[in-house]
């Protein structure tokens, strides 16, 4: 944007990178974050910084978790299904998942789908770890709780694939999840149906 300060510029093309956020949009962003209190901007740079220095990822599922600690809270809860693995792209498929309580097993983030137009191949994602937990662990269902999309179909076919042989039962959600959306879009009925209708891949 011409005849803005370097600092606000600045601002403005950081904003445009987040997901969903365009020019506009950041530029609202830009001119609140300039014009609020300054606490409101420090309280924001300051949960930005501790974002990345007090997170990680969980050895065990690759769900994100404080630093310092051996696995997540899920892993570490024994209450939980042990023979039963949800595996999902993206950290925040748990959060949504979990707001069902519908689900009491054990999770898998891969981070991401396979997609060779992007060029994510299967070492790009937790695929490898999934597979390793697999067949060590006691588990007799996974679930692909992939989205619905080309992307997550064509990941849960590879992944259905890779376990063929296993003595597993492979579910899939269910199609009450609207085809090319989100998990974190769905509301609780819709993904309760979904987990409740799972049905094995053939």
């Amino acid at each position: 944007m011409p005849g803005l300060a370097e600092p606000v510029q600045n601002l403005v093309n950081a904003l445009e990178r987040l997901p969903g956020v365009g020019p506009k949009t950041a530029s609202r962003l830009a001119f609140y974050l300039l014009q609020a209190p300054e606490d409101v901007s420090l309280r924001l740079a300051e949960a930005l910084v501790n974002l990345k220095r007090s997170t990680a990822f969980c050895p065990q599922c690759f769900n994100i978790m404080l630093v310092g600690q051996p696995m997540c809270d899920l892993c570490a809860a024994t209450q939980r299904d042990e023979t039963s693995l949800c595996v999902v792209e993206e950290p925040l498929d748990i959060l949504v998942i979990e707001r069902t309580g519908a689900f009491r097993g054990r999770y898998h983030v891969l981070h991401g789908v396979l997609s060779p137009i992007e060029g994510v191949g299967p070492d790009d994602l937790k695929i490898r770890p999934l597979l390793e937990r697999v067949r060590g662990g006691q588990f007799k269902e996974v679930i692909l709780a992939t989205n619905p999309s080309m992307e997550g179909d064509a990941t849960a076919l590879y992944l259905r694939q890779q376990m063929a042989g296993l003595n597993l039962r492979i579910t899939r959600l269910a199609r009450g999840l609207p085809v090319g959306s989100d998990l974190e879009y769905a509301d609780q009925n819709t993904l309760l149906r979904a987990l409740a209708g799972r049905q094995d891949l053939l």
